[in-house]
């Protein structure tokens, strides 16, 4: 993991979690609810995603 370089930044406000690639800060941005957030860390924790 790690040592490929991925960096992402996660922003919050009060309803919505801002995630982009902190590398290209320009570049696809993704703004998610909640709960979209917990599916999302969870499908990634479990390996379902191929990141």
């Amino acid at each position: 993991m790690g040592d490929h370089g991925e960096c992402v930044e996660v922003s919050t406000n009060t309803r919505t979690l801002f995630v982009r690639d902190s590398k290209a800060p320009e570049g696809a941005r993704l703004a998610l609810g909640s709960e979209a957030w917990v599916d999302l860390v969870r499908r990634v924790k479990s390996g379902a995603l191929d990141l």
